[in-house]
């Protein structure tokens, strides 16, 4: 990292930070950069954005990141503790986020030799991923303090709109089924009588669980939290969740664990969260069908660098099937809808 005298003089002085240390990246690419930093007070986690972003606004995604970390410390949450935050772009050449870390693993093909039996794990995994999120659903976000966060009258049709014009004016491609599928989308729209903070990007891969027993430690990577629909959370995570719609996927690594036997069934996620929140779940399929296509209106931004020679990775390069194949899937969710 570039002006690492400058961090480590700044973690020093702005956070009490003694003796801080850059052990390793422990992530990139098209996300967040993560960091593992030790030092005198035991280890921490530095995340800021990469050096090819695929938004201008990945900086503001840091420090939204940041603000909802610092109102849900301490509300007995499963997220990282907030240390700090800097928006000084001198210091390192971009916001970065200090939070403290957490010792345990991302699972995403295979769990952890000290789990045991797979389907027990499984089913642990699936319930410890629905009453965690569903805890957070279940705030008042009103009481809690997330300066420029607001509330959208009508998050879906909003959002709906948002990607509809951002891709339109940035498009590389015919994607038909996009904009067929965002006016059926709109068509069927439910009733939003829920609002919430909502994490944006949730499912098992932006999670850590211990390492030796299927327990959640902590939700990660909230550069996409927003108010809105928590039943968007609940969507992608079932979306991914179990034996998929298609015979080629998209992004088929995502909760790949979880296409093993003994993993707990989307219906019976869908109703224990909806048990723990109180919010009705029975139409979890339009969730699913809209948390696809939104991901595919994001997820398409990083194929139009790939294409314009700004990103070069297998992750960019894959999504010229992957984009399409998220639409699919969408569409098969969508025609399960009610």
């Amino acid at each position: 990292m570039a002006n690492d005298d400058n961090l480590l003089r700044w973690l020093t002085d702005h956070l009490g930070i003694g003796n801080p240390t850059i052990e390793e990246t422990l992530g990139g690419g098209n996300s967040n950069v993560t960091m593992l930093l030790s030092s005198d007070q035991g280890d921490f986690i530095l995340r800021h954005p990469p050096v090819n972003t695929i938004s201008d606004l990945a900086g503001s995604g840091i420090e939204r990141e940041a603000r909802v970390l610092a109102a849900l410390s301490g509300k007995k949450t499963r997220v990282p503790g907030f240390v700090g935050f800097c928006d000084d772009q001198s210091v390192i050449g971009s916001p970065f986020l200090v939070s403290t870390f957490v010792d345990g693993v991302a699972i995403t093909d295979t769990l952890p030799a000290g789990y045991g039996k797979g389907s027990a794990s499984l089913q642990t995994i699936g319930e410890e991923l629905v009453d965690a999120i569903a805890d957070i659903h279940s705030l008042d976000w009103k009481t809690l303090d997330l300066p420029g966060f607001r509330a959208s009258s009508a998050f879906l049709p909003r959002q709906l709109e948002r990607w509809l014009k951002i891709r339109q004016k940035d498009k590389v491609r015919d994607l038909p089924l996009f904009e067929k599928l965002a006016k059926r989308l709109n068509d069927q729209l439910p009733d939003e009588s829920f609002t919430t903070l909502m994490h944006g990007d949730f499912h098992l891969d932006n999670t850590l669980f211990l390492k030796e027993s299927p327990k959640l430690g902590a939700i990660i990577d909230w550069e996409l939290a927003a108010i809105g629909d928590p039943r968007v959370d609940l969507g992608l995570l079932l979306a991914f969740w179990g034996p998929r719609e298609t015979e080629s996927p998209a992004l088929p690594f995502v909760q790949q664990v979880t296409r093993n036997d003994g993993a707990p069934s989307r219906e019976y996620l869908a109703r224990r969260w909806s048990a723990r929140t109180g919010m009705d779940a029975d139409n979890y399929h339009y969730f699913c069908a809209f948390a696809f296509w939104r991901l595919a209106a994001m997820v398409e931004g990083a194929y139009i660098l790939f294409t314009k020679g700004k990103v070069d990775s297998e992750y960019a390069r894959n999504l010229e099937f992957d984009v399409p194949a998220l639409l699919q899937e969408a569409e098969l969710y969508l025609n399960k809808s009610t």
